[in-house]
């Protein structure tokens, strides 16, 4: 990530530490190309390799606790005010900055809900436990989950601008499989095709590669993370896709569905031109739902009672996630209070996060309808 970028977010940070009453937000990480804690690429901006502290500061100070061998690599970040190198250990740099900084809160990156959020390893856990425990520090230990959320979902402009390049690049995916997509294709040369556009760009998918896209074609074929098969798509029949790339650290995230005109059709069946008005009515409601203020899971179930006046069954996952460097980008769900969301669904809607909103369902005979837009919510909206 462009150095500018990672003071852009470290600058944020200092401010959601100041909302928040936060004195500081402590990174413990281990070798990070192995167990990479999610918000060191958008701090730090660099990988590591021995056990590093990164203290963020309310005050604005900013200490990185590095072994000898990452120093320089942190420093050509020009991102880090003061960058300490170790060889035999970290322990006695680290309590001499927490001795200058003497926070009354240390925000650890640990998370019970929020994998985002949720970086340390248990046996960091006990080695910081171990070395502050001693100290008058250990006790004013909590969860960095608000700073990291906060950090992770408030996108800033270039980050914008970059998931906005990532999605006009999948909707000229899009655009080219609309041109060379024919009955008979089966599923595996439909990623195959999606694949080859995504290599001759020079980029990666989303996620997995084995299983992005996510093909769904007809009614006899798996429906979620299940990857392409060799499921021929025959005419009378839907094409549903889940695809994203990642462009410049930033991904996509849509999901497209195609009709098989039949033999002598001119126009898709009523049942599934029902079943696209349906989905992508819900998906504008949800649209216009979204805004600042409002909790996810609000946002969630005026789609849920619009699926219950249409008298169809509810779908079995949350309506949308937020997006950015990762796919699934953490932080407010926009899903059901569900066991499985833990407290994600209770966050609240602020500006600048960007949300997928995606919605699906069955349509008999014919397969899987689904859509699946990306939206960056607004003071307004």
């Amino acid at each position: 990530m462009a150095a500018n970028l990672v003071r852009e977010k470290l600058a944020q940070a200092t401010n959601i530490l100041d909302e928040l009453g936060v004195d500081l937000w402590l990174i413990v990480a281990r070798e990070s190309d192995v167990l990479g804690d999610p918000s060191l690429p958008l701090v730090v901006g660099t990988s590591v390799t021995w056990d590093s502290f990164f203290l963020i500061s309310r005050r604005g100070e900013h200490v990185a606790i590095v072994g000898t061998g990452d120093v320089e690599n942190i420093k050509q970040t020009v991102a880090w005010d003061e960058v300490i190198g170790y060889v035999q250990g970290p322990s006695t740099a680290l309590l001499a900055a927490l001795e200058r900084l003497d926070p009354q809160h240390i925000a650890l990156n640990y998370s019970t809900d929020n994998n985002m959020a949720d970086g340390l390893t248990y046996g960091m856990y006990l080695r910081l436990q171990a070395m502050l425990e001693p100290t008058r520090f250990w006790e004013r230990v909590i969860s960095g989950e608000p700073i990291a959320s906060r950090v992770r979902s408030r996108k800033s402009g270039e980050e914008i601008r970059r998931i906005r390049a990532s999605i006009a690049t999948t909707n000229e995916i899009w655009e080219q499989l609309a041109e060379w997509i024919r009955p008979g294709a089966t599923e595996r040369e439909i990623a195959g095709f999606m694949h080859e556009q995504v290599n001759r760009r020079g980029l990666e998918t989303a996620w997995d590669w084995n299983y992005c896209p996510g093909v769904t074609a007809g009614p006899n074929s798996p429906i979620g993370h299940a990857g392409p098969a060799d499921v021929t798509l025959q005419r009378s029949q839907l094409l549903s896709l889940d695809f994203g790339v990642r462009q410049d650290e930033y991904c996509s995230d849509m999901q497209r569905t195609f009709y098989m005109l039949g033999d002598g059709e001119t126009a898709a069946p009523e049942p599934v031109e029902r079943g696209f008005r349906i989905i992508s009515g819900i998906i504008r409601s949800a649209a216009e739902a979204l805004k600042p203020g409002i909790a996810g899971w609000e946002v969630d179930q005026v789609c849920r009672e619009a699926f219950a006046r249409e008298g169809i069954d509810e779908w079995g996952f949350a309506l949308g996630h937020q997006m950015g460097r990762s796919v699934h980008d953490g932080g407010t769900l926009l899903g059901p209070r569900w066991e499985r969301y833990g407290q994600q669904a209770y966050g609240i809607v602020e500006e600048h996060e960007v949300y997928t909103l995606e919605i699906g369902m069955t349509v008999p005979g014919f397969g899987w309808l689904a859509l699946e837009d990306d939206v960056v919510v607004t003071a307004i909206g």
